[in-house]
Parts: structure tokens; C-alpha cells; sequence
């Protein structure tokens, strides 16, 4: 969306400036999330700017020609974003098809999610989270895309409506907006729920219905697309109030010096965000409810902190949004932002296997350059011809061949015919391999559901024993006791034995579970076990003097 756009909104290029911020905020916290651990949070300032830009463009075509164009508008977004993804999907079936074939079967359905843009609803009804970290998955990053696509398709006919329906009380949908966006940040903070997620018998509050089916609420809040419209809509909203070609001839116009206090304002909080934010998964692991602020308004803050920089960013005025972000460097990477975010993703996944391998500086120095190289690859050969026309051109040049042949035109064509037959061998053999592949775990996670069966639930539900009248009370073997956990309270049976060697972890001590209970330690582990509540299990077995000598806490860091 950088190229010169015909009519009133024209090329601004500290916009992206604004997208290079944001997809660099990313791709650092994809590589080593202890660099910038909030620097996901550049995905909220992208919505915004979609909302923004495509709004904009969408009234600007209206009030030059009078009407909008829903088959125009589709077409180009098609053209801008659909050859690159297609290009991804290809290169990663190909390449796990040779690398990663335990990877295919999963892959399947991530592949037909993405192509049709479902990606988003796909994590979320098959229980995928973004921060799961054993799992190899090239394509988790498409959620957000599948996101926006999905708003490309319904925004254009909600705004034909709007410039229908108020076509000189365009302001009430402008406040509409708005009032959506606050709207949908009040669900989200009503619909999480604090503390870290187990299974649905271990943490019930923590999972809602959907459609029928179980999901996790954090999955649903995050990845969902109306629960990140949020952004979407404040950034349409801005679009409505605060027109770039009108901006020159209006009062606010000649302020510039204040529009810049105003885009230091929101950088500075975009900055202070990413620290804030920072381990918000390790903190709501450890039960300190690190998705608390995130989820109860903190979304819509980084909303508004975007608005602030991409106002002044679309300023005629304001000169630091212009030499912070319209300098050559921000509009080059702004520009390839899209191949950026596409290519980053898989490449380091490729090399390190698991989402949560963080990365040394000097591996993310060569896979940004290989991640750059292949975003330039695709920026110059696949998506510019497609959207300048060279690409049909071309095609049209080889209709013409067809009517006039030649000796040398033939053998090119020969050539031509050579090539596409040997670059499409591969593809097909990726595609079929994929069709065909069974669904496998990766090593870790098969490790993890093989030592679930050595796990002892020492705080699982049971209901009390009651002994027959008249029996005289025998040794102690069981003891029944309520106890808070999380807020939950649960009854509680455990052996009347000390527990001589006792471990407590997460997905760590689930790996290793099989092994310790080989060596007569008595385990309790789950995913995304916290602090807190191993702290709690010890406290408990403590209290009725079931505590042995030996007590190990893991929890991955």
C-alpha cells in the first residue's frame, strides 16, 4: 500500500515510516521475545493504520467520483497482497516437504486456512495458541493477516452503506466507530479471565463455547477478529475526522509544532507500552496476571497511542513525524513491510524449529538479512510487476508470440515450457506429500503426551470415602481435604504415605516425568503450570504432613 495513489489521498511517506516501526517491533520480538518482549503489540499499530488508510481511501474515491467501487477495490487488494502470501505458502510446503515431513500433516489445514484467509479461526477452534513454544509452526504469524483480509472484504460494504445512508452526516459513523471500538474493549475485559490456563478440568473459567465447541479465552481475545477490531475501527474513526486533503486548508492545519508534541506524546507511550507489556506470558505463567492490563484496556491504549503518531504522521505541517519517518531508511523498510512480516516468520522457524527458541543477536543479524533478501526477491519480481502491470503485459506479450511464431520464438518458448515444468516438479510433490501426511507430533510435544500417563494429579477432584457402620477407623490411607486453589476450591485425595521425592513443573517436568517416576519420584506437572500454584500444592501437602524431604519446583523461563 506504498505506491503513488491517484485522487486525494496521495503518497505519505511518514506513514510508512509508521509501518516500519511496527513490523521491525515485531520481527524483534519474534526473534528473542527478552529483546522487546511487547514488541507484538507493532500487530494493534498495523490494524490501526489499515483502519485508517483503507477508510480513507475508500471516502476519497467517493468524494471524487461519486460513488464507490467494490470490484476495484477488491481487485487491488487481491493484487497487493494475494501473489507474496501465495508465494509463502508454496515455499513452506516445499520446504517442509523435504525438511520437516513430520510437520506435513499438520500443515494441511494451516495452509487451506490461510489461502482462504481463516487462518485466526483456525488456531483458535483447534487450540493453537500464539504462545505455545515447542511447536514448529511456519505459518502461526498469518493470524493477523487473516484478521485484516477479513476486514478488506466487509469494510468496503460497510462504508458503501455509510456514504449511502449519511452522506452529509458522515461524522455519526465517525462516532460510531469510535463508540464500536470502546464497545469491543469492554467485552474484551469482561470476557478474560486472570491467571494461567491449564486444561479445561483444571482451569474451567479460563475456556468458553464457541460455536458449540470449548476454546480457550485467551486464544478467542487474541486472535479473534472481532476482538481485535478494536484498532480497526479507531483508526476508521480518525479517517472520518481527520481527512488528509483537507488538513492543509483547515485551522488544525498550521499547527505543526503542536502535532509534534502530539507524535511524541503517542511514541512515547508506544515505547513505554512495549516495556509494560513486556513477559506478559511468563507473567501470567507465574500467576501474576501479565495479560491483566493487556486485555482490560491495553489494547485500546496502543490504539489510541497509534492514532496520535499516525495523525501527525499524515500532517502538513508537522515536521518530526516527516524526518523521524519519512527519511529513506523508514519508507524502505515501511514499504517491503508486508514481505517483512510474510518472510520473517518462516525463515526463523526454519532455522531454530521451535517458536520459542529465542535467537542470538548475531543468528538474527544473518536471518533478517536472508528474511530482507527474500522480501526484496518477491517485492521486485512478484508483487510491483503485478500491481504496475508487468505482469499482464508480459502475459500479452506471449499471446502475441502465439499468433506470430518464429524459429527463435519457438525455442524460447521451448525454454520457457523447460523451466516452468522443472519449478513446478517441486510444488506438486509438496502439495501431494502434504494431501497424504498423517497428522504427527514433533518430538517434544510426542515426549510431553507420552509421560502425561506418569503424572500423578495431586490435587484432582474425587469425592470422599465413607466408611461402613460399625468398622473401626483403619490406618490412615487416604485423606480428603478442601482446598483453595486460584479461587477454586477443590477436594483433594491423597496417600496416607509421605511423599518421599516430590516434583512439581510445567511442560519441563512433563518431559520428564516417565523418567523421574522410573526413579520412584512422584510427579505433578502440567503445561503452563504456574508459581503460584506449585507453591500452593507444596503448602497444602505441608499442612496435613504429607511433605517429604525432597521437593523440586521446574518452570520454564
Amino acid at each position: 500500500m506504498s505506491d503513488k495513489r491517484p485522487g486525494l489521498l496521495g503518497y505519505i511517506p511518514a506513514l510508512d515510516g509508521v509501518r516500519a516501526l511496527a513490523v521491525v517491533a515485531v520481527i524483534v520480538y519474534h526473534a528473542n521475545k527478552k529483546w522487546l518482549g511487547g514488541g507484538f503489540l507493532g500487530v494493534e499499530v498495523f490494524f490501526v493504520i489499515s483502519g485508517f488508510l483503507i477508510t480513507s481511501l475508500l471516502i476519497a474515491e467517493h468524494e471524487q467520483h461519486g460513488s464507490i467501487s467494490l470490484k476495484k477495490f477488491w481487485l487491488r487488494r487481491a493484487r497487493r497482497l494475494l501473489p507474496a502470501l501465495w508465494v509463502l505458502l508454496v515455499g513452506v510446503a516445499v520446504y517442509c516437504s523435504l525438511f520437516e515431513r513430520d510437520a506435513l500433516g499438520a500443515l494441511r489445514g494451516d495452509i487451506i486456512a490461510a489461502f482462504f484467509y481463516g487462518f485466526n479461526w483456525f488456531q483458535i477452534w483447534v487450540g493453537t495458541s500464539y504462545f505455545t513454544a515447542f511447536d514448529f509452526v511456519p505459518l502461526r504469524h498469518l493470524w493477523s493477516l487473516a484478521v485484516e483480509e477479513q476486514f478488506y472484504f466487509i469494510w468496503p460494504l460497510v462504508m458503501y452503506g455509510a456514504v449511502r445512508l449519511w452522506r452529509r452526516r458522515l461524522p455519526l459513523a465517525g462516532l460510531l466507530f469510535a463508540s464500536t471500538a470502546v464497545v469491543i474493549a469492554l467485552f474484551t475485559a469482561f470476557t478474560y479471565r486472570s491467571g494461567a490456563v491449564g486444561t479445561i478440568a483444571e482451569t474451567p473459567d479460563k475456556y468458553m463455547a464457541f460455536l458449540g465447541h470449548p476454546v480457550s479465552r485467551i486464544d478467542f481475545l487474541f486472535l479473534g477478529t472481532f476482538t481485535r477490531s478494536s484498532g480497526l475501527f479507531l483508526g476508521a474513526a480518525l479517517a472520518i475526522f481527520w481527512r488528509p486533503w483537507r488538513l492543509d486548508t483547515s485551522p488544525i492545519g498550521s499547527r505543526g509544532q503542536l502535532m509534534d508534541a502530539v507524535f511524541l506524546a503517542g511514541l512515547g507511550t508506544l515505547a513505554i507500552a512495549a516495556v509494560v507489556f513486556r513477559d506478559v506470558v511468563e507473567l501470567s505463567d507465574a500467576g501474576s496476571g501479565g495479560y491483566d492490563l493487556l486485555f482490560r484496556g491495553g489494547f485500546f491504549l496502543v490504539g489510541v497511542a497509534s492514532l496520535t503518531v499516525i495523525a501527525a504522521a499524515v500532517h502538513p505541517t508537522a515536521s518530526m513525524p516527516r524526518h523521524l519517518l519519512g527519511n529513506r531508511l523508514m519508507v524502505y523498510i515501511g514499504q517491503r513491510s508486508y514481505g517483512l512480516y510474510l518472510f520473517h516468520w518462516p525463515v526463523f522457524q526454519m532455522y531454530r524449529r521451535f517458536a520459542g527458541k529465542g535467537l542470538t543477536p548475531y543468528e538474527f543479524v544473518l536471518l533478517a538479512l536472508l528474511s530482507l533478501a527474500l522480501t526484496e526477491l518477491s517485492y521486485r519480481y512478484i508483487e510491483m510487476p503485478i500491481r504496475d502491470g508487468r505482469f499482464a503485459a508480459w502475459r500479452q506479450r506471449l499471446r502475441d508470440e502465439r499468433l506470430t511464431p518464429s524459429a527463435e520464438v519457438s525455442a524460447a518458448r521451448r525454454r520457457r515450457a523447460s523451466v516452468v515444468a522443472v519449478g513446478a516438479v517441486l510444488p506438486m510433490f509438496a502439495f501431494v506429500s502434504i494431501a497424504t501426511a498423517d497428522v504427527k507430533l514433533n518430538d517434544i510435544s510426542q515426549s510431553l503426551a507420552d509421560s502425561e500417563s506418569a503424572v500423578v494429579d495431586l490435587l484432582g477432584v474425587s469425592t470422599p470415602t465413607t466408611l461402613a457402620a460399625g468398622t473401626a477407623d483403619p490406618t490412615p490411607t487416604t485423606v480428603v481435604e478442601p482446598v483453595i486453589i486460584g479461587g477454586v476450591t477443590q477436594t483433594t485425595t491423597l496417600d496416607g504415605q509421605l511423599i518421599d521425592v516430590l516434583a512439581i513443573g510445567d511442560s519441563v517436568m512433563l518431559g520428564a516425568a516417565r523418567e523421574l517416576s522410573a526413579r520412584g519420584a512422584t510427579v505433578d506437572a502440567m503445561k503452563s503450570r504456574s508459581v503460584r500454584q506449585a507453591l500452593e500444592i507444596v503448602n497444602y501437602l505441608k499442612s496435613v504432613r504429607r511433605l517429604g524431604s525432597i521437593v523440586g519446583i521446574v518452570r520454564i523461563v
